[in-house]
């Protein structure tokens, strides 16, 4: 059986906001003080969705231990880097949706640990929200908030509350 949650309109508005701390800057500037607050704190994981951010960080020596991708960015420009990554998987997600199939690779992704590659047919954006709820506490997810910088959303109770929150008000439907 395939589950699917579908964004509302309500809910993509209020999503345009940063779920986390943003990093303001330019590539340089990010990555920078990415480096510093990974060798400060020592997360658990470092996990990126989105391709920019994700190939910056590789290119920065901060290599995410789980990175999901579409192999676009801002919807039309193509990414085609090869990123250093133990395993790949292949998920269906459509644009705006949030689908059974990336839910089920996210969690494997972290139960398998190693770095894993997920690489989205379709829109990896929405993916911060499962990856939040199954990532363990401690570990740290950064995407990419287009023209702006780098979200930082440390996983904690409280972050897995709000993702929860967010999911409930999507539509949700079974096939």
């Amino acid at each position: 059986m395939v589950i699917n949650y579908t964004i509302t309109p309500e809910l993509r508005v209020k999503l345009k906001d940063p779920f986390g701390t943003l990093i303001r800057g330019t590539f340089y500037e990010t990555m920078n003080e990415i480096k510093n607050l990974v060798e400060a704190e020592k997360p658990l994981l470092i996990i990126s969705v989105g391709d920019v951010v994700s190939r910056n960080l590789h290119e920065s020596n901060l290599n995410p231990q789980l990175t999901i991708i579409d192999n676009v960015s801002l919807r039309n420009l193509k990414m085609h880097k090869e990123l250093p990554v133990k395993r790949t998987v292949y998920v269906k997600n459509p644009q705006g949706t949030i689908t059974y199939e990336a839910i089920h690779a996210v969690k494997e992704a972290l139960e398998k640990k190693g770095h894993t590659h997920i690489i989205v047919d379709g829109e990896e954006d929405l993916a911060v929200i499962p990856l939040v709820i199954a990532a363990p506490d401690g570990a740290i997810v950064l995407y990419g908030q287009p023209h702006q910088g780098v979200v930082l959303r440390r996983v904690d109770q409280e972050a897995k509350e709000t993702a929860l929150h967010f999911l409930t008000h999507f539509i949700h439907s079974e096939a």
